[in-house]
């Protein structure tokens, strides 16, 4: 079997730390190189219902970004040479500074941002801030970006962006198509290493973008998995580990 490098999504203390912590190591068992971990955020502008409803639940108990962070140190612990990056909305990341912010992020163990609502272009320092910690930012590409902006972006030298494969929300099933492939290839045209993500589920939609992407993204399909096993810890880490496996083998 050839190795697809997997980057997968987790939303921090979803449902519980514990839970939580239970799927991150699962997901490295079964294969994960990267773990997207995403800070809880009221109104998420990107995410499906999954990913929304899981971000709810965690934001009810009155979880704070100082836990988020605490959480992410502890997996950092954990698997020191796992890729962690930590995925969020802008007003997260404006609010206390961004240099601050990432200052934080980057002790945690952070080694990338994807924040999807700043623009790569008026990104309120986020870049420079993070070279500064160490850190890289990812900036998103969408297929709705004009020709001359994907253009712009793929030349502004960031070393990854990741590519969200389609428009919407997160969570309902992409279908890998020529356009899709296209897409990719202007995304990483001018030398960008590309994330691509959206709707993948299935080892078929893995093994379709494989020779296109730097690595596949899931996130909707853990949290649904996540939430349908969170009675039986034991269940839930088999079948996130055996979801990772899928998904990062060909």
């Amino acid at each position: 079997m050839n190795k697809i490098k997997l980057m997968s999504h987790l939303v921090a203390g979803y449902p519980t730390t514990e839970i939580a912590l239970n799927a991150a190591r699962a997901l490295v068992k079964g294969g994960a190189d990267i773990l997207e971990i995403q800070l809880p955020f009221s109104d998420p502008s990107a995410d499906g219902s999954a990913i929304q409803t899981a971000c709810t639940k965690v934001l009810e108990r009155g979880y704070k970004t100082a836990d988020g962070l605490d959480f992410i140190a502890q997996i950092h612990r954990e698997f020191p040479d796992t890729t962690i990056y930590l995925m969020s909305y802008g007003s997260l990341i404006y609010t206390p500074g961004v240099e601050n912010f990432c200052k934080k992020a980057a002790l945690a163990g952070v080694n990338g941002m994807i924040i999807p609502d700043l623009p790569f272009d008026y990104d309120e320092g986020l870049t420079s801030a993070c070279k500064k910690n160490g850190m890289i930012n990812i900036p998103v590409a969408a297929p709705s970006m004009s020709d001359e902006r994907l253009n712009k972006l793929a030349n502004a030298g960031f070393p990854y962006i990741y590519a969200a494969l389609r428009t919407g929300i997160t969570g309902t099933d992409t279908k890998i198509s020529g356009e899709t492939l296209e897409f990719l290839k202007k995304v990483s045209a001018g030398g960008s290493k590309v994330y691509g993500g959206f709707g993948i589920s299935n080892g078929e939609q893995s093994r379709a973008l494989a020779d296109y992407v730097e690595a596949i993204v899931a996130g909707s399909v853990f949290v649904r998995i996540i939430t349908e096993n969170q009675g039986d810890v034991a269940k839930l880490a088999a079948a996130v580990e055996e979801k990772a496996h899928e998904l990062s083998n060909s």
